[in-house]
């Protein structure tokens, strides 16, 4: 961000003053929406560091004095010690301060304070003062270590005003972050100490890694990208492997796979799930469901012959079945090959896993000769990847086939062969090198979901809550990720990108999954909930193409 910054000063003679006046002005109207656009005698303190962040800060309250607010501006030490653009705007505001003096019946609507110190911080946090918005202006990306000293006290005080807020029932006062919270360093998703926990931050032109990777994500509240004039240009050629799914993105690929006027079921692709065992027969039914409701022309659910009939008691009537060879302990066995095999004649793509069982040594060579002679893409999940789990160093994918493995953490450490929880400290990192390693599209599940490339390119999913943690909601979406590949590559043939399709349907169920906490609550919300609120999804995403 920082070449980007500079780059764009250089290369397109924008002054940076200019790109920190836009900067403000995005803020300024971030605050704005939540005072319905009415800022006339909103109160607000903005605290500043002497850096380029205080600067934004300083240019921020002058743009929120435009609008009728009342402003208050403490700067952490002195406008002499500030230097370049950060100074400018402080010796703005000082001035405008110094201009407007008020009285004590009617207080200015510019204030600046220095304060170099904690006994001033302390001082001026004792006098009581009922804002409407605290704004976080101490540090931007430059932070690489602990807060400590007077900021440490900001942020205790911060959250005691946050606490205290809470315990009231009150929406106000409203805490802001410019770029990301202070205490945070820009590159981790680790917090290194104190961090303030902000309502709403506004970052700029494009997220940084602590924006969007937890924990620090979870200290950033609502996350705004605010567009300051940089060109695009520079930020698609920045050398990024790790990237945040937009809704474009996703509104894009449903775009280019909406159903044609003339198309019909054998043109939106057939999924092929294997899938279940006896006992664990609702995996299979979540997974069979979910790819039929996404938008498959065509879903058939085979399964060990003995659980095939609770199965087809409860799964949609949609959905075809076939009943396979099955283990003692009522698995699907190495016999089932040869009519499995029959049966992927005709699929578009291959699930496999969910509920499928991991007892039987059979069953781990069934899952094993699969995907050693696929002829289609293949989604593995759940026991799926327990029965190739430490992954094999000879089992990779390819353009024509690839495979998508939709892990959680405890089933992506069997992957890694690795038993610490520690082996995932960094999941960015390690995700990137397995998935270029082999060749693989990983889904790696959990707050905020990861989807690594077999370029190691990685995409953070923005959408989804704790509701999702449900019993099923991983099978659900295994089979909205089949179900999006099939369409793919049913509709798209050669030009299918199985790596767009899983980036949309990770999008796609944790959208779905908002929509259904909205209406039930997370903690009464069931994976059925999420597969239920997939048409509303689809259609806030793609309304013309998803009406007739």
């Amino acid at each position: 961000m920082r070449e980007i910054d500079r780059l764009t000063t250089e290369r397109y003679a924008t002054p940076s003053l200019l790109l920190m006046e836009a900067a403000a002005n995005a803020s300024a109207r971030a605050v704005a929406a939540h005072f319905s656009q009415n800022l006339e005698h909103q109160t607000v303190q903005v605290l500043c560091g002497r850096g380029n962040n205080g600067g934004d800060g300083a240019a921020l309250a002058r743009a929120l004095w435009m609008s009728g607010a009342h402003v208050d501006v403490v700067l952490f030490g002195r406008v002499e010690d500030a230097r370049g653009d950060a100074r400018t705007n402080f010796e703005i505001v000082r001035r405008l301060a110094s201009f407007n003096a008020g009285s004590h019946e009617n207080p200015p609507p510019v204030s600046f304070v220095e304060c170099p110190d904690i006994a001033a911080w302390e001082q001026l946090a004792s006098t009581r003062h009922g804002y409407d918005v605290l704004v976080d202006a101490l540090f931007g990306t430059g932070l690489a270590r602990a807060l400590e000293g007077v900021y440490a006290k900001v942020v205790a005080h911060l959250d005691l005003i946050r606490a205290s807020r809470e315990q009231a029932g009150k929406t106000v006062p409203l805490i802001v972050s410019l770029d990301l919270p202070s205490g945070l360093d820009a590159d981790s998703a680790s917090p290194a100490g104190e961090v303030v926990r902000a309502d709403l931050t506004v970052t700029f032109t494009a997220p940084k890694p602590a924006n969007v990777l937890p924990p620090a994500a979870l200290f950033n509240g609502q996350l705004i990208v605010a567009d300051i004039g940089s060109p695009p240009s520079l930020v698609a050629s920045a050398p990024s492997s790790l990237f945040l799914t937009e809704t474009a993105d996703v509104r894009a690929w449903l775009a280019a796979t909406r159903y044609a006027p003339d198309s019909y079921k054998n043109t939106h692709g057939h999924a092929l799930i294997v899938a279940g065992s006896r006992g664990m027969t609702g995996a299979a039914v979540l997974c069979a469901d979910a790819a039929i409701s996404s938008g498959a022309g065509l879903v058939t659910l085979a399964t060990a012959a003995s659980a095939l009939p609770p199965i087809s008691a409860r799964l949609m009537p949609e959905v075809m079945t076939a009943g396979l060879a099955e283990t003692v302990e009522g698995a699907v066995g190495g016999a089932a090959f040869e009519q499995f095999g029959k049966l992927s004649e005709r699929a578009t793509i291959v699930a496999v896993g969910c509920g499928l069982s991991r007892e039987s040594a059979e069953t781990r060579g069934f899952v094993r000769e699969l995907v050693e002679r696929r002829t289609t893409p293949v989604v593995i999940d759940a026991d799926g990847l327990n029965a190739l789990a430490p992954w094999p160093s000879e089992l990779r994918g390819t353009p024509e086939a690839p495979l998508i493995l939709t892990p959680h953490e405890g089933e992506m450490l069997r992957l890694l062969g690795a038993r610490d929880a520690g082996a995932l400290r960094d999941r960015v990192r390690v995700l990137s090198e397995f998935a270029a390693a082999h060749a693989l599209i990983v889904v790696l599940k959990g707050t905020r979901t990861l989807v690594a490339a077999p370029d190691g390119r990685v995409f953070v999913n923005p959408t989804g809550n704790a509701g999702l943690g449900t019993a099923g909601s991983g099978d659900t979406l295994t089979g909205i990720i089949t179900g999006f590949n099939a369409q793919a590559f049913g509709a798209l043939k050669t030009d299918a990108d199985a790596l767009a399709a899983t980036i949309a349907a990770v999008y796609v169920e944790g959208f779905a999954g908002d929509l259904a906490a909205r209406e039930r609550g997370m903690r009464a919300m069931t994976a059925s909930d999420i597969h239920r609120h997939l048409g509303a999804a689809l259609r806030a995403l793609d309304a013309k193409g998803d009406q007739p």
